[in-house]
């Protein structure tokens, strides 16, 4: 390195030195006249006032060529000290120029080089040619160019993971909505939901989430069969839920049993819990959808059918019964948008009452439910003309003497169906030690699939009633569930006891026996 640097300090002042010897040549030339050598000149010679050049050119290949030509006077500046003649070290390793004006011919013995190009080491320390200026342009643009796709991968890296920050944001309330509806489950405490509810509805959820829960549903197995549809066990978030499905034909039942599930403050313990509704194309057909939740033990018509029961049992049931119904029954004043209307159900039976583990009864199967708001006077009847199922018909129904304008008398025959399945639940107790074979009301009287003119032949003309047993009547609290039975399913609809009366008698039966729910 030190011998590189004392070489390259004699050359330039080897140079320098010429420099000057050459400006006092100049002018002792100027006159005179001055014979060069030139390659591309007639007989290889050209004539001056000025000087003679020699000029030496590193080519791309790294040949280097020398050329030879003179220059008149008027073309140096300054004429003195011409800057062409100054040696240009920046570009010493390309380019070199060399003046002349001592003799004739001088510029053919002038003795000017290159500089080396600097030598570059490859990754094995073995030291490689010198690049050339065209190679030294392409790796500055390949690392520009390497640079620049650096650059945009990590702002791409940085709009993408922004943008799905974004999206996660935008769907932050949907998925705290759909955590809290699966906690609430989980704890038994899906009346909280109602709370963050802006549907309007006491007793579901925003109609957003119904549709995410209802996509999330697996179909398990069929366990059941309605006037409707089927009844689905199905999986949701590993819980266990209930799928009633319609066909399209049946959508304004749908629709019906939707509307009323979603009433403002309808959740109740001894209703069925209602939780998403949605429509589903199956590729051939267009499912429609109710999810409720699931009871393992099934109706109250397969629970008697299978078990019989003690006395504990049978008022827990029978209290129960009588809660959820009720509630239905009851109106709730609120503000304008958060009243709870009254609500006849019209289709009360064994099978559409569910038995939850507990041992108590839900309520389910809301189609043909007619709701009564109390301010308004307004009666909600729903569009079809169905009206439960025959046998537990009340006896104003079957004989076509009903005034559908009259919320009351519907509550009266939800009382009058309330009755025959009380006498179901009793029928299935273990009094003095045994129970009754399960039987449906009537069943010595009508056909297993009775029409309404035998229906109306029993219980209008003859005025027959379910049997009650002699030996309900010598104990409580059969002796009072008699009572109950007999002043709910009177030929009067006026002279029939209200839901609130039965639970209240139930409740003190509870309390006499120590009861607990």
């Amino acid at each position: 390195m030190a011998l590189t640097s004392v070489l390259h300090y004699s050359l330039t002042s080897i140079l320098v030195l010429s420099f000057f010897d050459l400006s006092t040549a100049i002018k002792a030339a100027g006159t005179a006249g001055l014979t060069c050598f030139c390659e591309s000149c007639l007989n290889q010679t050209c004539f001056t006032d000025g000087v003679c050049i020699t000029q030496l050119a590193r080519q791309a290949d790294g040949r280097i060529q020398q050329s030879h030509s003179c220059l008149a006077k008027h073309q140096l500046f300054p004429e003195e000290n011409p800057l062409l003649c100054v040696p240009n070290l920046r570009h010493r390793e390309t380019n070199a120029l060399a003046c002349c004006s001592d003799y004739n011919f001088c510029n053919r013995d002038a003795n000017i080089s290159l500089w080396d190009i600097p030598q570059i080491a490859d990754a094995t320390g073995v030291a490689v040619g010198g690049l050339q200026g065209l190679h030294l342009y392409l790796v500055i643009g390949v690392s520009v160019v390497v640079g620049l796709l650096v650059i945009g991968l990590i702002s791409a890296v940085w709009y993408f993971r922004r943008r799905h920050e974004l999206m996660l944001k935008s769907n932050s309330m949907k998925d705290e909505a759909v955590r809290l509806l699966e906690e609430a489950r989980l704890e038994n405490h899906l009346s909280l939901l109602g709370e963050y509810t802006t549907s309007g509805s006491g007793s579901g959820c925003p109609l957003l989430i119904q549709r995410t829960i209802a996509r999330q549903v697996t179909l398990v197995n069929i366990i059941g069969k309605g006037r409707y549809g089927e009844v689905y066990l199905g999986r949701w978030h590993g819980e266990n839920v209930a799928v009633k499905m319609f066909s399209t034909r049946d959508e304004d039942s749908w629709k019906r049993e939707v509307e009323i599930y979603q009433t403002v403050m309808l959740r109740h313990e001894n209703l069925l819990g209602f939780i998403a509704a949605d429509n589903k194309d199956n590729g051939l057909t267009t499912q429609l959808w109710l999810i409720t939740d699931y009871h393992e033990l099934g109706s109250l018509f397969d629970f008697l059918t299978s078990t019989s029961i003690d006395v504990p049992a049978m008022l827990r049931l029978v209290f129960s019964l009588a809660n959820g119904l009720a509630h239905l029954h009851m109106d709730i004043l609120g503000t304008s948008d958060r009243s709870k209307p009254a609500i006849a159900h019209r289709d009360l039976k064994s099978k559409n009452v569910l038995v939850k583990r507990n041992g108590q009864c839900v309520i389910a199967d809301l189609g043909l439910a007619v709701r009564y708001e109390g301010k308004t006077g307004i009666l909600d009847i729903p569009a079809n003309e169905k009206f439960g199922t025959i046998r537990y018909l009340a006896p104003e129904v079957l004989d076509g003497n009903l005034n559908l304008k009259n919320f009351e008398s519907l509550k009266a025959v939800d009382i009058y169906a309330l009755a025959l399945v009380m006498w179901e639940i009793c029928h299935r107790c273990q009094f003095y030690g045994s129970a009754e074979d399960f039987e449906l009301p009537y069943a010595h009287d009508v056909p297993s699939e009775p029409d309404m003119g035998q229906m109306r032949e029993a219980v209008c003309v003859q005025k027959k009633r379910p049997t009650l047993p002699n030996r309900w009547s010598s104990r409580e609290p059969m002796i009072t569930m008699t009572r109950l039975m007999r002043e709910c399913w009177y030929s009067s609809s006026q002279a029939r006891l209200t839901a609130l009366r039965v639970r209240k008698t139930i409740a003190t039966l509870m309390a006499t026996a120590d009861v607990k729910l």
